[in-house]
C-alpha cells in the first residue's frame, strides 16, 4: 500500500481559500485558527511530491506518509464539513423564515459554545500535523504546484539481443505485420517515419521489436540500426542523443559532450544512411521535446523507420507520423498453452497426469494471453511439486506471490508510478469492482468525482469532462481494456485486465476492502468498501463495519443481481447501519429490495453519490433535500415512484437525476430551475390537464423551469399531448451542450388510442409546438413519438451533425428531410407512419446511388404499410428522356450499413446492400425481393464484367458488392414467411461467413438439408414456429457438416417427436434448448456423444418422460434446467426420482414447479428466466 497525499492536501489549501468557506470561518468565529491550519498543510504539501516519488524504495517515507495520510484525510473532512455548511447556509439564507434561524443560531450564546468546539477541534488536528511533519530523520525536496509523474528508474533496462534459446510463442504473425510496415516505403511521405508498438505491460512489446531488429531481411535493407532504452522519467534530449550515438559507437566519448557537439555527431553518422532506431519503453507525452528529438532524427535517407514500444496510446498519438499504431494482442489459448508448456514442464512435455494438465490450463486462463505472466508463472511452477502445490497456487490470487524483478506486477507498476496523485486515487480505486466486471465508465466518473479525486483544470471545464480525461489518459495508458461505445463514439463500458486489478488491489492496500461473503472482519484503516456478493440482507453485513464508521466514505454493491431481493430488515439496514456512516460520500444501495428510505439519510451532510436504483421505493422523504453536496441521485427502474419531495430545488449541487424507466411520475418539482448543475433529467414530465403555457400549481414544475438548465447533455420531454405548449419557454437553443432530444407525445402504442388522441388537437398546433422547441444545430440525436403534424419543422433540416433520428408513431406525417443532409447520420428509425411512401421525394438518379447517406449504420424500417421505396421510379435527368428503373432492382447501396431490420411494410420494394452488412432481419414482405435479388446476381456480376460502360448501372454497384456481403454476413434472421419459403435456396451456400441463422415462422419450411451443410461458419441456430419443418433421420448427413455449431434452439415445433439424429454429430455444442415442443417424448442415448454441452433447457415439453443414461457421461454439462415438462420432473426429484443418479453430477440444476399449486410461489419472471440465459433472437414480431 502507498499513500497519495498530495491530491488531497491540494484540495484542503483550495477549499480553506475560497470566499464562502472564509465567510463561515468568520461567523464562527475561527478564521485564525483555519489560516493557521492552511499554513501548516501547505508547509507539508510542499514535500509531498518527493516524499511519494521515494516511498517506492524507502520503507520509512513509506510510514511516514501512511501516517500523515490519516490525519489529512481527518483535515479534509473537517474542510468538507465547513464547505458543506457554506452551501446549507447558501440554501437556508434564500428563505426568508429559515434565515431568521439562521440569525438565531448564530447569536452569540450558541456561537460561544460552537467556536470553543470547533477551534478545539482544529488546533487537535493542527498539532497531530505538526508531529507528523516534523518526526521525520530523512531529507525532502520541496517543490511546489502539482507533483510530475515518477518512474522508478532502476527496475528496468532492455536490449535488443535474442537468445537462440528464447521462447517465443504466437507472434509471427506480428512479426510479419511490422516487418512490412518497415519494409514497405512505397507509402512515405517523409524520410523517416514512426512505427509505434502499443500494448499493456507484458505482452512481449520488446521481444517483438528485437526479433523484428535481428531478422535477416531488416540486416540486409538499413544501412545503420539503434538500439535506445527510454525508461527514464524525464524525456531528457541529451541524454537519448547520446544513448544514441553510444548505440552506434560504443566507444565514442560523450558522456561530457555539449548538446551542439552532440547534435553534429548524431547527424554526421545518420547522414545519408537509411537507418532503423528502435526507441523501447518510450512515455513522453510531452509533444514539443517529442519534437526536439525527432528534429535531430531527420539526416537519413528516404526509408529510414523509429520503432517506438510503448504502452500508452497517448505516446502513439504524439510520436505517430503516416503509420497507424500497432496494436499488440494477447496470445490466444492455443499460442499460451504451448508458452507455458516450454516453460512449466521438463523440455516442454506434457505429463500423462490429466488433473495436472487441467490445472495447468485454468491457470494459463488466469493470464488472459499475457505472455509475461505466462513466462513468470510457468516457470516458477516448473520447480513446485505437481501432484500438491500446483492445486494451491491456482487458488492463489497472483497479488500474494513473492515477485522478481521480472515478474509482471512490478512490470505494470511502472505504469502506475508514473502517473499524477490524482489519476492514483482514481486507478486505486477501481480496485474495488470485481475481477471481470464490466465497469460503466460515466459512473465510474462520478464516482471519482464524489470522492473529490477530479479536479477542473480551469472555470470553463466541467467535472464530467475532465474526468473523461483522466479516463482516457489511464485508458491509453491500458490500465482499461475491452472497452464499448455508445452511439456517439464514446467509451460508456470496460474492464481491467485481471493483473492490471491485482496492481489495484496491491496499491490500493487497506483503503479499499472489496468484502467477500465469508469474510467478517474488516480493516480498520479501510476506507471504501464494496460487497463482492449479492447482498440478500442485512445479517451479510459484518458487525466489524460499526467500528469503521468514522472513516468510510464509500460502500458500493457492484455484484448486486438485478432482480432486487425484499430484504427483511430493509429499514434498519439504512437506520443502524450506513446512516451511522456520517463520512460517506457514496452510497450504491441499488437493486437491494429496499422498501423505504429513512429519514436518516438526511444525516449524510458530506454524500454525494446515491445510487437507489431497482429498489422498491415507492418516494423520497423530504429530508434527503438537506444533501447540500449530493452530485448523483440515481432512481431508474423504480416501478411505483411517483413523484419528488417538493424541495428538491435544496439540492443545489445536483448535476445528475436519474430515472430512467420511471414512466408514473405525475410532474416534475417546481424549483427545478435552480439546480443549474444539472447535467443530466432523464424526463421532464408535464402534467395531464392543465395549460403548459402558464403552469399547473405551487408544486408542479412549469416548463420554463428548464431555462437556466444550460448544462444539460440530455433532454426528454413526454406528455407533450396534454395541452398547448410553447417550447420556447424551455430555451433549448441556449443549450450548447445538448446532444440528445427526444420529444415525447405519445400515450400509446395503440392505432385508435394515437388517432383518438391526435384529433383533439390540429396538425397546426403539433408542428407550431415543434417549431417552437428548435435546438441548438450541433444535436446529434433526436427522437420524435407521436407527432401529430403532417410536415416536420424546417429546423430539422439544419442538424448537420445529427448521428441518430427517430419517428415512431408519427401516423399523420407524410414526408421526411432530405437524408442527405445528414452526413454523419449512423442510425436511422422510422416505425409506425402509415402515411410515408418515398423515404425520399426525389427522383431515383444513379448519382443518388452513390451520394446516399455515407455513415448510415443500422436502418430499421418497421410498420410502414405504404411505404413503397426509398425514391419515386421515375426521373428526368434533364433531357427529353424518361428512364424508369424497373421496381424489382430498387436495390439501395449504403456503404457504411452493418445492421438492418425490415417489417411491417409489405409494399416496399427495395433492399439495403452493404459491402459491410453484418445483420439483416427480413421478414415476409422483403423476402421474395431479396430472394430475387440473390437469384439475379450471378447475371448482374457477368454483365458487369462484361459491359464497356465506365458508368456500372446501380444493379451492377449490388452485383459488385456481393461478393462483399457474403463475406460479411454474420446474422440472418427470417422472420414470419408464409408461403414462400420451402426450402432454402441455392445461393444460400454463398453465406459460409455466416454464424448465426433463425427461421422463426416460416410455416411452409420444410427441408435445411442440402444447403445447410455448406454453412461451416455457422455458430448458432434457432429454429422457431416452422410447423412444417421435417426434422427426420434423411438430414444426418447435413447436419453431420455443422463442425462449428455452438448453440441449437428448437421453439415452438410441433412435429418434433425426437430430436434430429444428425444432432450427435454436433461435438462442438455447448447450449441446447427445447421449448415448447409438445409432442417431444424422448431424447435418444446418444446424446452423450454431446461432449462439449455446458447448457440443456427444456421448458414447456410436456410429453418429454425421462432422460437418457447417457447423460451421466456428460462431464463437461454444468447447467440443466427443466421447467413445464411434469412427467420428467417428478422423475428428476432430488434423492428420489428415478432419473436423479442421472443428474445428480451437474453442478447448475433449476426446476420449475410440479404442479399449479407450487407455480403461486414462483414469479413471473422466473417462469422466464430461461430466456434469459439463452440468447434467443428477439427481432422478429409474434
Amino acid at each position: 500500500m502507498e499513500a497519495v497525499v498530495s491530491s488531497i492536501a491540494e484540495g484542503i489549501v483550495g477549499r480553506l481559500g475560497s470566499e464562502a468557506v472564509r465567510e463561515i470561518a468568520l461567523l464562527w468565529g475561527v478564521n485564525e485558527e483555519l489560516i493557521r491550519l492552511e499554513e501548516t498543510i501547505s508547509t507539508i504539501k510542499a514535500v509531498l511530491a518527493d516524499a511519494e516519488k521515494k516511498q517506492i524504495h524507502n520503507d520509512q517515507v513509506k510510514t511516514w506518509l501512511s501516517r500523515l495520510e490519516d490525519v489529512v484525510c481527518e483535515v479534509d473532512d473537517l474542510v468538507d464539513g465547513i464547505s458543506t455548511e457554506a452551501l446549507r447556509r447558501q440554501v437556508m439564507t434564500s428563505n426568508t423564515h429559515i434565515a431568521k434561524q439562521v440569525c438565531t443560531f448564530f447569536s452569540t450564546s450558541n456561537q460561544l459554545v460552537f467556536r470553543h468546539k470547533m477551534s478545539h477541534k482544529i488546533e487537535s488536528l493542527k498539532k497531530k500535523l505538526a508531529v507528523i511533519r516534523d518526526d521525520r530523520q530523512f531529507h525532502l525536496e520541496e517543490h511546489h504546484g502539482e507533483a510530475q509523474p515518477v518512474y522508478n528508474r532502476a527496475v528496468r533496462d532492455t536490449h535488443s539481443f535474442v537468445s537462440k534459446g528464447e521462447v517465443v510463442m504466437g507472434r509471427d504473425g506480428d512479426r510479419m505485420k511490422i516487418l512490412q510496415l518497415l519494409l514497405d516505403t512505397k507509402s512515405d511521405h517523409e524520410n523517416v517515419s514512426v512505427v509505434n508498438i502499443v500494448g499493456q505491460g507484458g505482452l512481449g512489446k520488446t521481444t517483438l521489436a528485437r526479433l523484428v531488429f535481428n531478422d535477416e531481411k531488416i540486416e540486409k535493407h538499413f544501412d545503420l540500426k539503434m538500439w535506445v532504452c527510454v525508461s527514464d522519467a524525464d524525456f531528457d534530449v541529451r541524454l537519448l542523443v547520446q544513448k544514441i550515438i553510444k548505440s552506434i559507437s560504443n566507444n565514442e566519448k560523450v558522456e561530457n559532450c555539449e548538446m551542439e557537439l552532440l547534435q553534429k555527431s548524431l547527424r554526421k553518422k545518420i547522414s545519408g544512411k537509411r537507418y532503423l532506431l528502435v526507441l523501447d519503453d518510450l512515455w513522453n507525452d510531452n509533444r514539443e521535446l517529442w519534437l526536439k528529438l525527432k528534429d535531430l532524427l531527420l539526416n537519413g535517407i528516404d526509408g529510414s523507420r523509429i520503432i517506438v514500444t510503448t504502452r500508452s496510446m497517448v505516446v502513439a498519438r504524439i510520436t505517430k507520423t503516416t503509420l497507424e499504431p500497432y496494436l499488440l494482442g494477447n496470445l490466444d489459448d492455443d499460442e499460451s498453452w504451448s508458452l507455458f508448456k516450454k516453460m512449466a514442464f521438463t523440455e516442454g512435455q506434457e505429463p500423462n497426469n490429466s488433473n495436472i494438465i487441467q490445472i495447468g490450463k485454468e491457470i494459463v486462463k488466469k493470464c488472459k494471453g499475457i505472455p509475461l505472466a505466462i513466462r513468470t508463472i510457468g516457470r516458477m511452477l516448473y520447480s513446485k511439486d505437481r501432484e500438491t502445490e500446483w492445486l494451491s497456487f491456482h487458488k492463489t490470487e497472483f497479488s500474494k506471490i513473492s515477485q522478481d524483478d521480472s515478474d509482471i506486477l512490478p512490470t505494470l507498476k511502472l505504469s502506475y508510478d508514473c502517473l499524477t496523485s490524482n489519476l492514483k486515487h482514481c486507478f486505486s480505486y477501481c480496485s474495488l469492482f470485481p475481477k471481470d466486471h464490466y465497469i460503466n465508465v460515466e459512473n465510474l466518473i462520478k464516482l471519482w468525482m464524489a470522492q473529490g479525486f477530479i479536479k477542473a483544470s480551469d472555470a470553463n471545464q466541467s467535472l464530467e469532462d475532465m474526468g473523461r480525461e483522466y479516463f482516457m489518459e489511464l485508458y491509453w495508458r491500458s490500465f482499461f481494456q475491452e472497452v464499448e461505445e455508445d452511439e456517439f463514439g464514446n467509451i460508456d463500458y470496460c474492464k481491467m485486465h485481471d493483473l492490471m486489478h491485482d496492481l489495484a488491489l496491491k496499491v490500493a492496500g487497506a483503503k479499499c476492502a472489496m468484502l467477500p461473503s465469508d469474510k467478517k472482519d474488516i480493516d480498520r484503516r479501510a476506507r471504501h468498501l464494496s460487497f463482492d456478493f449479492p447482498l440478500k440482507s442485512s445479517q451479510q453485513i459484518p458487525i466489524s463495519l460499526s467500528q469503521t464508521a468514522n472513516r468510510i466514505r464509500t460502500v458500493l454493491l457492484p455484484s448486486q443481481q438485478r432482480e432486487g431481493y425484499a430484504l427483511r430488515e430493509s429499514l434498519q439496514l439504512c437506520d443502524a447501519t450506513f446512516s451511522n456512516f456520517k463520512l460517506l460520500r457514496s452510497l450504491d444501495l441499488h437493486d437491494s429490495g429496499l422498501t423505504t428510505l429513512s429519514n436518516s439519510i438526511g444525516k449524510l451532510r458530506h454524500l454525494r453519490y446515491l445510487d437507489l436504483s431497482g429498489t422498491k421505493i415507492k418516494a423520497l422523504p423530504n429530508s434527503i433535500t438537506k444533501l447540500q453536496n449530493l452530485q448523483t441521485l440515481k432512481l431508474s427502474r423504480l416501478g411505483e415512484f411517483k413523484e419528488f419531495p417538493r424541495d428538491m430545488k435544496k439540492l443545489i449541487s445536483l448535476r445528475h437525476l436519474e430515472f430512467l424507466g420511471v414512466r408514473d411520475l405525475r410532474h416534475m418539482p417546481s424549483g427545478l430551475g435552480q439546480l443549474t448543475n444539472l447535467q443530466t433529467l432523464s424526463y421532464f414530465v408535464l402534467s395531464k390537464g392543465t395549460n403548459l403555457r402558464h403552469g399547473c400549481g405551487d408544486h408542479v414544475a412549469e416548463l420554463k423551469e428548464l431555462m437556466p438548465l444550460n448544462s444539460l447533455r440530455n433532454l426528454c420531454i413526454t406528455n407533450l399531448r396534454h395541452g398547448k405548449t410553447d417550447g420556447k419557454a424551455a430555451n433549448l437553443k441556449a443549450k450548447q451542450y445538448l446532444q440528445s432530444l427526444e420529444l415525447d407525445w405519445s400515450s400509446s402504442n395503440d392505432r385508435k388510442d394515437l388517432e383518438g388522441a391526435m384529433e383533439s388537437t390540429s396538425t397546426d398546433e403539433y408542428e407550431m409546438t415543434l417549431e417552437s422547441f428548435e435546438p441548438v444545430p450541433n444535436l446529434k440525436k433526436l427522437v420524435l413519438e407521436g407527432y401529430g403534424g403532417v410536415r416536420l419543422s424546417s429546423w430539422v433540416f439544419s442538424l448537420k451533425q445529427l448521428v441518430s433520428f427517430s419517428l415512431s408513431n408519427c401516423i399523420k406525417c407524410q414526408t421526411l428531410p432530405p437524408l442527405d443532409q445528414f452526413p454523419s447520420l449512423k442510425e436511422l428509425s422510422l416505425s409506425n407512419m402509415p402515411l410515408v411512401e418515398y423515404i425520399s421525394d426525389d427522383f431515383f438518379t444513379p448519382s443518388n446511388v452513390a451520394s446516399l447517406m455515407p455513415s448510415l449504420e443500422v436502418l430499421n424500417l418497421a410498420d410502414l404499410s405504404n411505404l413503397k421505396g426509398w425514391w419515386r421510379d421515375t426521373v428526368t435527368d434533364g433531357t427529353s428522356e424518361s428512364t424508369t428503373m424497373p421496381s424489382s432492382s430498387m436495390f439501395l447501396y449504403l456503404p457504411r450499413l452493418s445492421g438492418s431490420r425490415i417489417e411491417g411494410c409489405p409494399k416496399v420494394k427495395f433492399l439495403p446492400f452493404s459491402p459491410s452488412i453484418a445483420h439483416l432481419t427480413l421478414e415476409s414482405s422483403t423476402w421474395m425481393p431479396f430472394h430475387r435479388t440473390m437469384m439475379s446476381i450471378r447475371t448482374e456480376e457477368t454483365s458487369l464484367s462484361s459491359s464497356s460502360s465506365s458508368t456500372p448501372s446501380s444493379t451492377q454497384l449490388i452485383a459488385s458488392s456481393f461478393s462483399h456481403l457474403v463475406s460479411t454476413l454474420k446474422y440472418l434472421w427470417l422472420c414470419n414467411i408464409d408461403d414462400d419459403l420451402h426450402s432454402l435456396p441455392n445461393w444460400f451456400k454463398s453465406l459460409t461467413s455466416l454464424r448465426g441463422l433463425s427461421f422463426d415462422g416460416c410455416s411452409k419450411l420444410k427441408h435445411l438439408s442440402p444447403i445447410i451443410q455448406h454453412l461451416v461458419s455457422l455458430r448458432e441456430l434457432y429454429i422457431i414456429r416452422c410447423n412444417e419443418l421435417d426434422m427426420s433421420n434423411a438430414e444426418v448427413i447435413s447436419w453431420k457438416a455443422c463442425k462449428s455449431l455452438v448453440s441449437l434452439s428448437f421453439i415452438s415445433l410441433p412435429r418434433l417427436e425426437t430430436p434430429p439424429e444428425g444432432l450427435q454429430y454436433f461435438t462442438t455444442l455447448q447450449e441446447l434448448l427445447f421449448f415448447d415442443c409438445k409432442n417431444l417424448k424422448a431424447i435418444p442415448e446418444w446424446f452423450s456423444n454431446l461432449t462439449s454441452l455446458t447448457n440443456i433447457d427444456l421448458k414447456e415439453c410436456p410429453n418429454l418422460t425421462s432422460l437418457p443414461e447417457g447423460i451421466r457421461s456428460i462431464t463437461s454439462l454444468q447447467t440443466l434446467r427443466i421447467w413445464g415438462c411434469p412427467i420428467l420432473l417428478r422423475r428428476c426429484k432430488r434423492e428420489k426420482g428415478e432419473d436423479w443418479p442421472k443428474i445428480a453430477h451437474i453442478p447448475g440444476l433449476d426446476f420449475g414447479p410440479l404442479d399449479d399449486s407450487e407455480s403461486s410461489s414462483v414469479s413471473g419472471s422466473s417462469k422466464w428466466k430461461i430466456f434469459n440465459n439463452f440468447r434467443v433472437p428477439q427481432l422478429c414480431n409474434k
